[in-house]
């Protein structure tokens, strides 16, 4: 790599790190195109092996925080982190044989999906949680594994269906679903990632790059969030819209996967 691609590897990580602090979860979805469109990484399936595992660690990092400050429902994070896993390891072996193209258009409609999802207006009690939380363990088991088979197709962490599934299964509030997120976005992350690794198709001095740069800006991410807690809607809007407009780029770009 040249000292360059260095460079814009540390200011990508930093970016999605920051995103995952902040948000506690969808930063990992641009971990793919930054790679591929900023960094330079050509192989769909390197740069989903290493967005995989350079997500998982950034998570695991601003999961800290989040514990230390009390926001983390541990029981539920640990049931949804196991089960999860298991569908990210069959969802990343099926990753694995869809060709490069067809991968990432498939890749760019899911984020069309995640910036929907965030721009939609949210429900009262899914903004701030009852305040008797009541889990319902079938949800979890049906939630945890489907998000766990698209993290595993992708290669991303899928914090942003993982809050939402753990608002709708066990209403807790939001921030201890940010915490409570963040150890199964790196769990389904390295789970994928090792899948991957295995089949070499991980490129180390990457992930060590994009890793430093997104300790570096989850710590930011962290540090704001509750700060501003009360613009988190105009955020979500912001960053949505960002998705959207790489998700078409993506589109447009990989529109030969649909030809037969």
């Amino acid at each position: 790599m040249t000292s360059i691609q260095v460079i814009l590897a540390i200011v990508s990580g930093g970016l999605v790190g920051f995103v995952l602090g902040l948000l506690g979860g969808g930063g990992s979805i641009l971990a793919t195109p930054l790679l591929l469109y900023v960094v330079g990484v050509q192989d769909p399936h390197v740069v989903i092996g290493t967005s995989a595992f350079a997500v998982a660690v950034n998570a695991y990092a601003n999961f800290i925080p989040h514990a230390r400050a009390g926001h983390v429902r541990w029981k539920i994070a640990a049931y949804f982190a196991i089960l999860g896993a298991i569908g990210a390891y069959f969802g990343s072996l099926v990753g694995k044989l869809i060709p490069g193209k067809q991968l990432l258009f498939l890749f760019a409609v899911l984020m069309i999906v995640m910036a929907v999802r965030m721009s939609m207006p949210k429900k009262k009690e899914e903004e701030t949680g009852n305040a008797g939380e009541q889990v319902h363990y079938l949800r979890v088991v049906v939630i945890a594994l489907v998000v766990g088979v698209l993290s595993g197709f992708f290669g991303i962490g899928g914090g942003f269906l993982i809050v939402p599934g753990l608002i709708f299964a066990t209403k807790m509030p939001m921030i201890a679903a940010i915490g409570s997120s963040l150890l199964s976005v790196g769990t389904f992350g390295l789970t994928t990632a090792v899948n991957y690794s295995l089949s070499g198709l991980v490129n180390w001095w990457v992930v060590v790059e994009f890793v430093g740069g997104g300790i570096i800006g989850g710590i930011a991410g962290v540090f704001l969030a509750n700060r501003l807690s009360k613009q988190q809607r105009a955020l979500h809007y912001l960053f949505s819209g960002v998705v959207m407009a790489v998700a078409i780029y993506m589109l447009f770009i990989n529109a030969e996967a649909l030809k037969l």
